[in-house]
């Protein structure tokens, strides 16, 4: 099962497949959520802003229930992904993480068979809450 982050459909519907544009991509998500193929935590889907086109796009039909991962997240995985941004961030920097160590720690909980799909890009240079996914979840 893939994973999605948040950037994945802003960036989809921003630059590639407008959700009126080509509706047969918002479709083809739809059917691969409904199918069990691709899923997105409801702690990231709660990161697309009210108001936008995609959160409208969520609330259509069952957009929301099929592509809303079920599963509940362990709090001490959280916690580990969290750490490995740094052991001693503050509260500022807890907030620039955002909700990415929740998709993480989903995808910790059963690595052989969870994937996270996102469109940042790896930057090793990064430290602390400025880290990338793809060198958080280097575990």
């Amino acid at each position: 099962m893939h994973l999605l982050d948040a950037n994945v459909l802003i960036a989809a519907h921003n630059l590639y497949y407008p959700i009126q544009r080509v509706p047969e991509f918002w479709d083809w998500l739809v059917h691969m959520g409904e199918i069990g193929a691709l899923k997105i935590p409801v702690e990231i889907l709660e990161e697309i802003t009210d108001g936008s086109e995609l959160a409208q796009w969520l609330k259509e039909g069952d957009n929301y229930e099929a592509l809303k991962l079920d599963d509940g997240v362990d709090p001490g995985l959280v916690q580990t992904v969290i750490e490995r941004y740094a052991a001693d961030l503050n509260d500022a920097e807890i907030i620039e993480v955002g909700r990415d160590p929740f998709l993480i720690a989903h995808a910790l909980a059963h690595r052989s068979d969870k994937i996270v799909v996102t469109v940042e890009a790896s930057k090793p240079s990064t430290k602390r809450a400025n880290r990338r996914i793809p060198d958080s979840a280097g575990f």
